[in-house]
């Protein structure tokens, strides 16, 4: 899947304030997260990692060996392999359950390294099958992932799941492919 300046601005624009009802597609792509704790807080956890790192989609070059981390949550920094700041006393109990959960989800998955998920965010790559739409409080620890993934039942998304474990899933289902009024109602429903 190719990513465009353009389908880049408006997925930063969903992550950081959420999508338009008017602007949906036909149908999303739903994962089922549970979480320990707040659901809502553990949304912004989520966005707080997404949101930079879309925006380094838009404006990071990607040719460089490094790209910049400030923006990134220190949290999400510690709990990827490799990164700097990665000692387990800085990371918090949400983000190590969150990897453990991860690699038993994914059948022994290896925790991301922090530049080598970042660097899925780069518009040419076309292994991230995915684009940010909107995440849906379902319940006091129930939380609904919806992403753009064009219709496809099947897509590259071990990136979201990096993100969405670390951030605190303690089980995520799916993804489902769903008609966006599906997601619509729910949105409605919550405000």
């Amino acid at each position: 899947m190719m990513h465009t300046s353009d389908s880049l601005a408006a997925e930063h624009r969903h992550v950081r304030e959420g999508p338009d009802t008017d602007a949906a597609p036909p149908v999303l792509s739903l994962f089922v997260v549970d979480v320990e704790g707040d659901a809502g807080a553990y949304v912004e956890r989520l966005r707080s990692v997404l949101a930079p790192a879309v925006r380094l989609g838009r404006t990071a070059d990607f040719e460089q060996e490094s790209l910049p981390v400030d923006g990134i949550p220190g949290w999400f920094a510690a709990v990827a392999s490799g990164s700097d700041s990665g000692d387990e006393e800085r990371t918090p109990q949400f983000a190590r359950a969150g990897r453990e959960a991860y690699a038993v989800h994914t059948g022994a998955g290896r925790p991301w390294d922090l530049q080598g998920w970042l660097y899925r965010f780069d518009p040419d790559e076309d292994s991230r099958g995915w684009e940010w739409w909107d995440a849906t409080v379902a319940g006091p620890s129930r939380v609904h992932v919806w992403v753009d993934s064009w219709g496809e039942s099947f897509f590259g998304c071990q990136d979201l799941l990096w993100a969405v474990f670390t951030a605190g899933a303690l089980r995520v289902e799916g993804p489902t492919v769903q008609k966006a009024a599906v997601w619509s109602a729910q949105r409605d429903a919550a405000c």
